[in-house]
């Protein structure tokens, strides 16, 4: 397989998307999920960033374009199956989470109910303060 068809090995869903997991190069912490697309997948290893595709906003999407907390990749991995990336991430500003927090998994099942295990860091509000109102509205009530 040459250099430039390395997306063959991924196994793409009906949407042409597959789940990209962002790890911590530093402390193996899980900090998000999202989505990616050939098109994103390629730019991810061209640029040395993470970019994503949104399915809400059907476009690519740099992380950190509107809060500044970009992910440098320092590996991507592709699981046996080819179904699932991880990309191993240096997260600028120590922020992964639009609701302001290191990572999206704060949330732990305890008896039957989600308890809130890692604060916020920063305010959404003040995160997404240098994008336009209405984009600032919707991140910070995603």
């Amino acid at each position: 397989m040459s250099d430039t068809d390395f997306t063959q090995a991924v196994s793409w869903n009906s949407d042409g998307l597959v789940p990209a997991i962002a790890q911590d190069f530093k402390t193996g912490r899980v900090l998000m999920m999202a989505w990616m697309s050939r098109e994103s997948l390629r730019l991810t290893e061209k640029e040395g960033r993470a970019v994503y595709w949104s399915r809400s906003r059907d476009k690519l999407w740099r992380k950190g374009e509107s809060s500044g907390h970009v992910q440098q990749v320092r590996e991507i991995r592709l699981d046996c199956d080819g179904d699932t990336l991880v990309l191993v991430v240096e997260q600028l500003g120590g922020i992964a989470c639009h609701t302001g927090r290191t990572s999206c998994f704060y949330q732990v099942l305890e008896n039957g109910q989600w308890q809130i295990r890692q604060p916020v860091i920063t305010d959404p509000k003040d995160i997404y303060a240098k994008a336009d109102g209405a984009e600032t509205k919707k991140n910070a009530e995603k």
